[in-house]
């Protein structure tokens, strides 16, 4: 029994009596719809001990539930053990969505509470159209975590710093010309930008209020003829401020936005209703004319310019060679004394901080051995990690922010002797991996027209992942970027994106089988014009990562001819880009590890 969270619930309970509220949501995010939350916004935590970084927690007086995606079943069932919180696998037969659940469990007069402020307007009006006729009060103005959480963290305001424009390779008065003539096509006069990694981008600002994600807590209004930047004061130096003010950049109190957004008149302006706040939105209200569009720095973003391309070409070498370094590093040392899987990640970061330019972890490293590796998004703790043995599989799934780029890298290592079906998995999840990296398509493909290469290998022996197979990679921001990416499921009302020269996605197939090992081999592409001719634009990916495959873990009785032909073509390249990189007994290694089979 876990009588921390269990008394938690209560004394939650107990405000909501107070309150008269009979459910009450609590989402993920923050303010602002962020993927990885300051400490300040992690009340779903606090409240439920699920420490993954996507579900979303109901509480009312008779129990509790939790709805999280496949990434995290096997760590949400644990985490949640002896909490009284019931696991909804998302996604899965028989498991209705939390909108499906609130509508058949409320009553007509009830009242659902929730933080307006950390739920999408879209969230919130799935929610309101899953009520039907049913009459249910939203009380979308109450944080409830402050009565109970004696000991939260400070709201978030670190200090904000430039990136030079010679590493962006735009202006910021470009930038604005290309988002008021999207704007204008749209017919829209102004936007508010909720999302913070757009934020950034728009402005050549980085921060550190958000773990991993170089962002500000902000909002950023745009308008034919005006630009309002809603900050703390605290996050600004002097030197950011003569750099806005010198764009025209007029800068405001944060806590201004809700007062300025509903003070507008007939006006015509876009938001993103994927991440406005539910809180904004109804304070817009019927004063306004929204017009519900993509966020147009969303598609700007996701191009690379020519800049922002090179520095990733150099960036991404600098931390192939990081990963190939430890892998050396790993496999010579296994034995001679103790590692763990904290301790791998560690000197993995020492590796990667003796680049130049280096700035902060991408994401929190997944270091996963044997069975943690199953948990896809696992991430070992001093409480609660593994020691490595001399058999099996490590995966490790990491990355840098650095001042050129961001890395996303998964490598599964063997640390001795192998299964046969680890073996075998291994091989199939390369094989899918090698025939993304490979695709030749027309242009106007999108994420679900090409998803099916990475996964046939799999499908065809009757196996899959439970998640995308990839996505977009930021510039110096979010290790997740839309609008690209590659899965092949359909989601109800979701907008596609063809693939544009220009934008990066990741290439991660895998396989995880509980109990027992988790497998996943991630590169990251960018897209780019190939031959153009009468059936018209053809496209392929450039690879950016070069980081050499487990060859201890390939089995030829499982490729095809052009699957072998290709992986030995990949780990030869590997070899020639890194080998200048390395010593003589690193290069060696190398030499047998690329070596074709």
């Amino acid at each position: 029994m876990n009588e921390v969270i269990q008394n938690r619930l209560q004394k939650l309970r107990s405000v909501m009596q107070q309150k008269n509220i009979d459910y009450y949501m609590i989402s993920t995010a923050d303010f602002h719809g962020s993927e990885y939350v300051n400490d300040y916004f992690k009340v779903r935590e606090f409240l439920s001990g699920f420490t993954g970084s996507n579900g979303t927690l109901l509480v009312w007086q008779e129990g509790a539930a939790l709805w999280t995606d496949g990434r995290y079943f096997i760590q949400a069932a644990a985490e949640l053990d002896g909490t009284g919180v019931t696991l909804m696998k998302m996604r899965e037969e028989g498991v209705p969505t939390i909108e499906e659940f609130l509508a058949t469990q409320m009553k007509n007069g009830q009242t659902l509470g929730f933080d307006g402020r950390t739920i999408s307007e879209k969230e919130g009006k799935d929610i309101e159209d899953a009520f039907g006729d049913k009459i249910i009060r939203f009380a979308y103005d109450e944080d409830l975590a402050d009565a109970i959480w004696s000991d939260r963290p400070d709201f978030p305001a670190a200090k904000a710093y430039l990136i030079p424009e010679n590493i962006t390779g735009k202006t910021i008065a470009e930038k604005a010309k290309d988002v008021r003539e999207s704007l204008a096509s749209q017919g829209a006069q102004s936007m508010l930008l909720t999302k913070l990694d757009d934020i950034a981008w728009f402005l050549n600002l980085r921060g550190n209020d958000v773990e991993c994600n170089p962002v500000v807590i902000s909002y950023l209004y745009v308008s034919k003829s005006e630009i309002r930047f809603f900050v703390q004061d605290l996050a600004l130096t002097n030197e950011v401020k003569r750099y806005l003010v010198s764009y025209g950049v007029a800068i405001e109190p944060y806590e201004n936005v809700f007062a300025f957004i509903g003070s507008l008149a007939d006006e015509e302006i876009l938001l993103d209703r994927r991440y406005c706040s539910y809180s904004i939105w109804q304070n817009v209200g019927g004063r306004n004319h929204i017009i519900d569009a993509p966020n147009p720095t969303e598609l700007l973003k996701s191009v690379k310019n020519p800049t922002e391309l090179a520095n990733m070409e150099r960036i991404y070498m600098a931390d192939n060679v990081a990963l190939t370094k430890f892998i050396y590093w790993l496999k010579t040392n296994m034995g001679k004394f103790e590692i763990t899987e904290i301790s791998a990640s560690d000197q993995l970061e020492e590796f990667r901080r003796a680049i130049p330019g280096f700035l902060e972890l991408s994401f929190p490293t997944i270091a996963g051995y044997g069975a943690n590796a199953a948990m896809m998004h696992y991430e070992a703790t001093p409480e609660c990690h593994a020691v490595l043995e001399q058999k099996g599989f490590l995966l490790v799934d990491s990355g840098g922010q650095y001042l050129g780029g961001t890395t996303d890298v998964t490598r599964t290592i063997a640390v001795g002797p192998l299964t046969e079906e680890e073996i075998y998995h291994y091989t199939l999840v390369a094989a899918g991996m090698i025939q993304m990296t490979n695709a030749r398509f027309l242009y106007g493909c999108t994420g679900r027209n090409l998803d099916i290469l990475a996964r046939e290998p799999l499908w065809e022996k009757g196996l899959d992942y439970k998640c995308g197979t990839g996505h977009g990679v930021g510039y110096i921001l979010n290790v997740h970027e839309g609008p690209q990416a590659l899965r092949w499921q359909y989601v109800q009302g979701a907008r596609e994106y063809a693939f544009e020269e220009g934008m990066d996605v990741t290439n991660e197939p895998g396989i995880y089988v509980e109990g027992s090992h988790g497998i996943r081999i991630e590169n990251v592409m960018v897209a780019k014009k190939g031959e153009k001719n009468e059936y018209g634009q053809f496209m392929y990916f450039d690879t950016l990562t070069w980081v050499p495959l487990e060859r201890s873990a390939l089995d030829v009785r499982f490729l095809t001819d052009r699957q072998r032909e290709q992986i030995n073509a990949y780990q030869n390249m590997v070899f020639e880009k890194l080998s200048p990189y390395l010593t003589e007994d690193e290069r060696e290694w190398l030499k047998e590890e690329t070596k074709a089979i």
